[in-house]
C-alpha cells in the first residue's frame, strides 16, 4: 500500500506508516457499475471515501458539498454523493466523498454504521455491531 497509507491530498498529513491499520475489500455500486476496491478503515473518519479514478466511472455526481478537516488542522472542501456499499454479505446506501487526485480509498464511520460493522482497533477486525435500544 505505500508509505502514505491514508491522506486525504497529496500534501496532507497522514497516519503513521502501517501501525494498527486495517485495510478491506469493498464494493461500490452505482446505476449498474461496480467497482471494487482495497478500503482503509477509518472510524476516524465520518465519510468513505472514493478515489478519483473511480467515481467517474461509476457515473457519481457531486450532489452536496462538504469542508473537512485535516489532520494537520487544514480545511480542505470536497464533493459528495450517494452509492450503494457492499461488504461481504452486507450492503448500505451511503454517503461517500468524491475524491481528487491522491486521495485513497476509505472507510469511514457513517458507512460502517449503515453496515451495522465496528472496527475492532486491537484484533484488526470489523465486527457486527451490537444493537442498543437505551
Amino acid at each position: 500500500m505505500g508509505a502514505r497509507p491514508w491522506c486525504l491530498g497529496e500534501s496532507a498529513a497522514c497516519y503513521a506508516g502501517g501501525v494498527g491499520l486495517t485495510h478491506v475489500k469493498g464494493t461500490v455500486r452505482n446505476d449498474g457499475q461496480q467497482e471494487t476496491l482495497d478500503f482503509l478503515v477509518d472510524s476516524g473518519a465520518v465519510y468513505s471515501l472514493v478515489p478519483s479514478d473511480v467515481w467517474p466511472k461509476l457515473g457519481l455526481k457531486p450532489q452536496d458539498h462538504q469542508s473537512f478537516v485535516l489532520a494537520d488542522g487544514r480545511a480542505v472542501e470536497r464533493d459528495l454523493a450517494e452509492c450503494r456499499f457492499e461488504l461481504d454479505d452486507r450492503s448500505t446506501s451511503t454517503w461517500v466523498i468524491l475524491g481528487e487526485p491522491g486521495d485513497e480509498a476509505l472507510l469511514g464511520a457513517y458507512t460502517l454504521e449503515g453496515l451495522r460493522l465496528t472496527l475492532d482497533p486491537f484484533r484488526r477486525k470489523l465486527l457486527p455491531m451490537r444493537g442498543r435500544l437505551a
